[in-house]
């Protein structure tokens, strides 16, 4: 007799460590912004705003040309996601319809931080609109945030292994050391392809099911990812200068690490982490213009995203909005009736 009163305290138990979670994100997120622009103080406090916009000005035209090219490939793979996504799903959706729901689920998170959650409450709403359930969206949300973790693991593993030096940047480790950690990671992207192929039984973790999907899925998603964090990586690669650049290799790997604790931690916008680790693992080159090159990383991939992100969520609620006025109208005279 006391297991439904033990169920129904694991419940709230649950919900209650749900709703202490959806205030300590947002106060670890604020925690990490703060101390790292302590950090970001002390590293650049000789540097003035003026020679920062000097060097945003000395960028050629055409690599500002490259970068902005950069930018559609990365936002262009992000749409691809939410494409395998569907995919999935036995679900068909136009192009256009995915591109624009991508491009505002990722503009908005990458800006707000805690980018799973903030993501999903935006595709819940445009999805849901389009007849996906809850649970079918949940899924995707799901595969495209693991979809993003395996590029992460698989352009990580291949930086370990082709330049095992970019992990001295950051930490003090053998070189022997960082190899095998790049070794490790690609064996763990094969199994998931093997996994996928030979159809294994699912994962069980608790209660969930984690099960592999089709090899063309898997396949799908070997190139998306890797092709969106290039594009990402490339913004910054193409708003560097030529001197003393140690090549993309390395700005890839660099811009790995650094996006990855920005993810990590739930700053919004990963404001001042993705910085000070970056310009951290930079000590080559002129800080003035890693600075600058970072700055247009935000504009390009953050901000100017994010003013279009916004007019396309106004557009759309404001359509939703005609349309439920002009459902109630057309059924107020049955009403009346």
């Amino acid at each position: 007799m006391t297991a439904p009163a033990d169920a129904g305290d694991r419940k709230l138990a649950s919900r209650s460590m749900k709703k202490t979670l959806e205030y300590v994100w947002p106060v670890i997120g604020l925690l990490a912004v703060v101390f790292s622009f302590w950090l970001l103080y002390r590293e650049l406090k000789d540097i003035s705003a003026s020679e920062v916009m000097a060097s945003v000005a000395a960028i050629p035209f055409h690599r500002w040309a490259l970068a902005v090219m950069a930018t559609f490939l990365a936002y262009g793979a992000l749409a691809w996601y939410d494409r395998i996504a569907l995919l999935h799903l036995g679900r068909k959706l136009s192009w256009l319809v995915i591109s624009l729901v991508s491009f505002t689920t990722y503009a908005l998170s990458h800006n707000i931080g805690a980018s799973v959650l903030s993501g999903a409450m935006v595709r819940f709403r445009a999805y849901g609109t389009m007849g996906l359930s809850v649970a079918e969206i949940g899924v995707l949300v799901a595969l495209c945030s693991f979809t993003f973790v395996l590029g992460t693991v698989l352009l990580g593993g291949l930086v370990l292994v082709g330049e095992p030096d970019v992990v001295l940047r950051l930490f003090d480790v053998p070189v022997w050391t960082a190899r095998l950690i790049g070794v490790g990671m690609l064996v763990l992207v094969a199994l998931y392809v093997l996994g996928s192929w030979k159809e294994f039984k699912p994962v069980k973790i608790g209660q969930f099911s984690i099960y592999y999907p089709r090899l063309k899925i898997t396949m799908r998603q070997l190139f998306a990812a890797p092709l969106e964090l290039i594009g990402a990586a490339g913004i910054i690669y193409f708003a560097l200068p030529e001197a003393g650049n140690p090549g993309f290799f390395i700005v890839l790997g660099v811009f790995l690490a650094s996006f990855s604790a920005a993810l990590i931690s739930h700053a919004p916008g990963g404001l001042g982490v993705l910085e000070f680790v970056f310009i951290s693992a930079m000590p080559e080159m002129n800080q003035t213009d890693v600075l600058a090159a970072l700055l247009v990383f935000r504009l390009l991939y953050l901000l100017v995203p994010l003013a279009f992100s916004t007019v396309v969520v106004i557009l759309f609620e404001r359509s939703r909005l005609a349309k439920t006025i002009q459902d109630r109208l057309a059924r107020s005279p049955v009403d009346r009736a």
